[in-house]
């Protein structure tokens, strides 16, 4: 963004000066504390990722770059990439399904639109080259064509997700089941493979779509499984407790796609992330065995995929 809107001599300044106020907004995840450990996922992609607080930030990048090239550009440029830069974060984040605190601070709402994965390498490599060819051309022209295309990229994920959520609808309908509220997101590191999660009857559904341009869709019918109900699985517990209140953060960061771990005791898991697209095995959750319910839960990260899993993670995504 910074390249695009960047003179010919200035280009290699823009570049890095976008690149670093861009990073600059990802500073939350510092924000941790051992006594606490929720409170790393709970500020991460929170103020510093709002639209409000996009000229502060680039303020602050822009602050922190100027005495390294003062010599080469006033402040007011300095700023101008910064701007450019950091004004992307949150809103590229918010594409992706982990949920962006856009609106701060006039809501809390943890907005994500679905329509890329956190990792998309086809959407990186187009900016990569864009940027590569930009700076050795030195033409902006370069970079705004690159911009184009990662654009139209985001709309053909938009396009990827309103057909996979139309299969997902047609799919409970076939069922015979009214749909009470779902989710449907792009796999790990592409637009063809679809992760379907929808709440009917006091049931979760789990199932993979993939869908191809100019193809039928493809369904892989996956697990059921029941919804976290906090009266019933734990109704002893005090809600005075700071295990109550860290099952609350959790349920709000995961948008209340939680379930208890089929595999282990005492474990909640957030049901938008699996190993597989259809499955219920997770990537995160937290450990509520920590003896007192005055104490902490403990986040924890899963990754036991072995060959096995990966293999049918690539049969899926191939249609086999």
């Amino acid at each position: 963004m910074a390249l695009s809107v960047s003179r010919k001599h200035e280009t290699k300044l823009a570049a890095g000066i976008g690149f670093a106020a861009a990073l600059l907004a990802d500073a939350d995840t510092l924000i941790r504390s051992s006594n606490d450990p929720l409170l790393n996922i709970e500020f991460h992609r929170h103020f510093t990722h709002s639209l409000l607080f996009i000229p502060v930030g680039a303020l602050i990048a822009a602050i922190l770059i100027w005495p390294i090239i003062k010599k080469h550009l006033p402040f007011r440029k300095i700023y101008f990439y910064a701007l450019a830069g950091y004004a992307t974060s949150g809103l590229l984040d918010a594409c992706t399904s982990y949920g962006t605190q856009l609106l701060w601070p006039f809501s809390d709402e943890r907005i994500a639109w679905r329509i890329i994965a956190i990792v998309d390498p086809v959407f990186s490599l187009i900016l990569i080259v864009a940027i590569i060819v930009s700076l050795r051309a030195r033409k902006q022209r370069n970079a705004q064509f690159g911009l184009l295309l990662a654009g139209c990229y985001l709309l053909f994920g938009v396009y990827q997700h309103s057909r996979a959520h139309d299969v997902a609808v047609q799919l409970a309908q076939q069922r015979g089941h009214t749909i009470k509220r779902q989710l449907v997101k792009p796999t790990m590191a592409n637009l063809i493979l679809w992760r379907s999660v929808y709440q009917s009857d006091g049931l979760f559904f789990v199932d993979a779509i993939r869908v191809v341009p100019f193809s039928d869709e493809h369904i892989f019918e996956g697990d059921q499984v029941k919804p976290f109900e906090q009266q019933h699985d734990m109704p002893e517990l005090d809600s005075a407790s700071a295990l109550h209140h860290d099952i609350d953060r959790f349920r709000y960061f995961s948008d209340d796609y939680v379930i208890l771990d089929p595999a282990r005791e005492k474990v909640l898991v957030d049901l938008r992330y699996s190993m597989l697209p259809n499955g219920l095995a997770p990537l995160w959750g937290i450990d509520m065995n920590v003896g007192s319910t005055w104490q902490h839960a403990q986040f924890v990260n899963f990754r036991d995929g072995g060959v096995e899993t990966r293999l049918r993670f690539v049969d899926m995504l191939m249609g086999r």
